[in-house]
């Protein structure tokens, strides 16, 4: 007797040459349901519909195609049970040798703008993840696949092995199926839960050579079904990435999200931007950002949010740096790249779209807070100072601030010319990090502007700020000592604004 696939899939991506492979080169016999059930049949392949095979019609309006025993039998019979093949025969049911299941796009629906309750709750499969699960369970006897990308490899694996997938494929197989229904199952969760559930939940995407040291394992992990930021991303070019480069990329995303109008550019290092800057041309805004440090910058990660030109590669291969990310690469820029060749080039179209949350372990459970993805508004910023900012002014501070967000705290950021001249982050009190970036800028203060991720306490680094040279200070405010920081920037002749937003980055 011929052997029996179940074929019934959302996404009919491959399926059509699968099952043609199945029917002409593997004797296979067709079950299906539904639209794949008419897709084969339009494309003139043998097949039977699932109603016809179980004898009960689908009803519900589809809600009950495949929930049956004929259906169930078949996927769980153990063929090595006597008592199995027995309840098969006494009741008329095949053993089923492959199942091909990928489940309704329920992601995709509630990412839609406007998607109601009911419309997510029609996209909730229920017989698509139950046979998953069922013939998951019977890899011993069956092999399933849930995602086009199997069906080569399935294929290849019969060629191979007289037309039997091996055990070790079936369970690779089944380990993939059960990890797509926890994942859907883990999605229907996040939507439908209140404030008092929070479900993660992850595929593995590939082993890293190992985490922050090499003493610490690392795995790569994809969110949903389909391919989003970093796990969309094109290498172009290098080594594989690593777990520190993968953290640091995606700080320097953070930052050159920040920036749409212009050309802008930034140089990470341990999370930190060495160097940030706005130019003309992404090729100026590389360069600036590369000298405000260019010693930091050696073996840094940069971000541009502009296609990387001839110019611009010409210029990344001058220092040894460790990945560069931009929207897309040139041709002519690629074959420049390509002369450092372990240098891993990547391209991401949408470097602005990134995570909702944050989540942080800690011993007993998990921290969860909304990303800070706040937007910096001028108008709602308080100039408390006698001295009133020019326009300049105002742009320069707003470039300030936005790089200071995602500094460590304590934060400083010292900017001239929409380029960081002097970065202190991460200091254990805001008068070391204000020491630590006006030391870096040096005579380049003078006239410059100070940004602070946090309030000022004492009045005290205002003062060191106007020796060093600076003119103009940003920060949140909301201190009960802002009358001294203000008395003190009026009587240094400084211009202060309070945006009234903090951000701190731990």
């Amino acid at each position: 007797m011929a052997r029996l696939a179940l074929l019934s899939v959302s996404n009919k991506t491959g399926i059509i040459d699968l099952a043609r492979s199945l029917v002409e080169e593997f004797d296979f016999d067709l079950i299906s349901s539904g639209g794949t059930a008419q897709a084969l049949k339009d494309a003139g392949l043998p097949v039977t519909k699932v109603a016809d095979y179980t004898g009960s019609p689908e009803i519900l309006g589809g809600r009950v195609k495949t929930l049956h025993p004929r259906i169930h039998g078949g996927i769980l019979a153990r063929r090595d049970v006597p008592q199995d093949i027995t309840d098969l025969e006494n009741n008329q049911i095949r053993p089923i040798d492959l199942v091909v299941v990928n489940l309704y796009p329920f992601e995709e629906t509630i990412a839609k703008p406007g998607v109601t309750l009911l419309e997510a709750v029609e996209q909730i499969d229920i017989g698509g993840p139950a046979m998953l699960r069922a013939s998951s369970k019977n890899f011993a006897h069956l092999a399933v696949l849930c995602d086009p990308a199997q069906y080569d490899e399935y294929l290849e694996e019969l060629r191979q092995n007289n037309g039997i997938a091996s055990l070790e494929f079936r369970q690779k197989a089944a380990l993939k199926g059960f990890s797509h229904t926890a994942s859907y199952d883990q999605a229907i969760a996040s939507y439908l839960a209140d404030t008092q559930q929070y479900t993660l939940s992850g595929t593995q995407l590939q082993s890293l050579r190992y985490g922050e040291n090499p003493h610490q394992p690392a795995t790569w992990y994809q969110t949903g079904t389909t391919p989003t930021g970093w796990t969309a991303a094109t290498k172009l070019q290098g080594k594989e990435l690593s777990y520190n480069n993968l953290v640091d990329l995606e700080a320097a995303r953070r930052i050159i999200a920040e920036f749409t109008d212009t050309p802008a550019a930034t140089i990470i290092k341990h999370t930190n931007p060495c160097g940030t800057a706005l130019g003309s041309t992404i090729s100026e805004a590389y360069q600036k950002a590369f000298n405000a440090d260019s010693t930091s910058a050696f073996g840094g990660i940069v971000a541009l949010n502009r296609p990387i030109d001839a110019a611009t590669a010409s210029e990344l291969t001058k220092t040894f740096l460790e990945c560069v990310v931009a929207p897309s690469c040139d041709a002519e820029a690629q074959e420049i790249l390509a002369k450092k060749s372990n240098v891993r080039v990547l391209t991401l179209a949408d470097l602005s779209n990134g995570p909702k949350d944050t989540v942080k372990a800690i011993a007993g459970g998990f921290l969860v807070q909304t990303s800070d993805d706040v937007i910096a508004d001028t108008s709602q910023w308080q100039v408390v100072t006698e001295r009133q900012p020019t326009d300049s002014e105002l742009a320069e501070l707003l470039f300030a601030w936005k790089v200071c967000k995602h500094v460590k705290s304590n934060a400083i950021v010292v900017t001239s010319d929409r380029t960081t001249i002097g970065v202190g982050g991460g200091q254990m009190n805001r008068v070391g990090s204000v020491k630590i970036a006006l030391e870096q800028a040096g005579e380049k203060a003078k006239g410059a502007i100070l940004a602070s991720d946090g309030f000022f306490p004492f009045d005290d680094s205002v003062r060191t700020a106007a020796a060093a040279g600076i003119t103009a200070i940003v920060q949140p405010g909301g201190s009960l000592r802002d009358k001294d920081s203000i008395k003190a920037a009026n009587e240094l002749g400084l211009l202060m604004v309070l945006t009234g937003v903090r951000h701190f980055l731990h």
